[in-house]
């Protein structure tokens, strides 16, 4: 039986990784760089990050091809390594995990291509599933143990990356969603229409990543959980609210504490596989790992709740013609 099916059957939770980018900037990556051609360039780098987390109790990690589509690649004029840059991100992850004290999964990240399909885009079905496809051959011959599609708004950009993921592996396959404001994706998908559909694609798993607030990342879990409690549910939220700092950079609210609280909520209401997004680090991981393994008194695992003013300080952008890219 393959790895991480074996695990998800065996153990009660999975504790996920936390932001890659985020660490990487602290290590010299230039905004607007493509973190992904640090997978040759600097390898030992994307190598340490994966260490700090496995150190941290993660015992799952994403490897470092977020945008490794041709066309986030060619951003960077880069479209024509995508085999070369998804293969050494997996084979980094799989090095990392090499030296563990605990047995570690390597999960192949899968972002979105930052392209929107037919009729409201340019990008044909076909083209999407292709472009999932060639990345998916390199992370797979790479050596990962599954392949993680995250932070998707369409359901047919989702169903591209199932089938052209399946064309080229037969690796087990997990989707998650990015959830914003009312519980809905960009694109209006709501927890119930993605479990509904994903789960009709005999995915591993499903669940949410990235989102608005930690509140509607929990929600929709629940969400997800209650329509189909069967499915094992994945919680991978950001480190709490967004906000410019004074240094002009985005900073997170999202406390080791905070955290604790959400992987705790987010637990008791039907995430097995949980872990955090944007603006997490190793300390995030650790804090999770102690309240899933119920060494924080459970008083103080508070429950996250919506602020009434947070949407007044939270950054926005005017809407691009095409997705915003979101960097983990």
């Amino acid at each position: 039986m393959n790895k991480f099916l074996e695990r998800l059957r065996s153990e009660p939770y999975l504790i996920l990784d936390g932001a890659m980018g985020t660490l990487l900037f602290a290590m010299g990556l230039e905004s607007g760089a493509p973190p992904e051609a640090w997978n040759v360039e600097y390898p030992e780098r994307i190598q340490e990050v994966h260490r700090r987390y496995i150190e941290a109790g993660s015992q799952v990690i994403l490897t470092n091809s977020f945008g490794g589509t041709r066309y986030r690649l060619q951003l960077h004029n880069l479209q024509d390594r995508v085999y070369e840059l998804n293969k050494a991100a997996a084979e980094n992850g799989r090095l990392a995990a090499a030296g563990a004290p605990h047995p570690v999964i390597v999960a192949g990240s899968m972002g979105p291509t930052g392209e929107l399909l037919e009729p409201m885009g340019t990008m044909t079905y076909d083209d999407a599933k292709a472009a999932f496809a060639e990345q998916a051959k390199g992370l797979t011959d790479g050596g990962v143990d599954v392949l993680w599609i995250e932070t998707m708004s369409h359901l047919d950009e989702v169903r591209a990356a199932v089938e052209g993921a399946r064309s080229v592996s037969d690796l087990p396959i997990t989707a998650t969603m990015s959830f914003d404001t009312n519980g809905r994706t960009m694109m209006g998908v709501t927890a119930e229409q993605a479990i509904n559909t994903l789960g009709e694609l005999d995915v591993a798993a499903v669940g949410a990543n990235c989102g608005h607030n930690l509140p509607d990342t929990i929600a929709a879990v629940q969400a997800m959980h209650r329509e189909h409690s069967e499915i094992p549910i994945i919680s991978k939220a950001n480190a709490g609210i967004p906000r410019w700092g004074e240094s002009g950079e985005l900073e997170y609210d999202g406390t080791p504490d905070v955290m604790a609280g959400y992987a705790y909520h987010a637990h008791e209401r039907g995430a097995r596989l949980i872990g955090a997004c944007c603006g997490s680090s190793p300390e995030t991981i650790r804090a999770i790992k102690a309240a899933l393994a119920g060494e924080i008194p459970t008083e103080q695992l508070i429950l996250p709740q919506k602020q009434a003013t947070e949407t007044a300080d939270t950054p926005t952008e005017k809407k691009p013609p095409r997705q915003k890219r979101r960097r983990r």
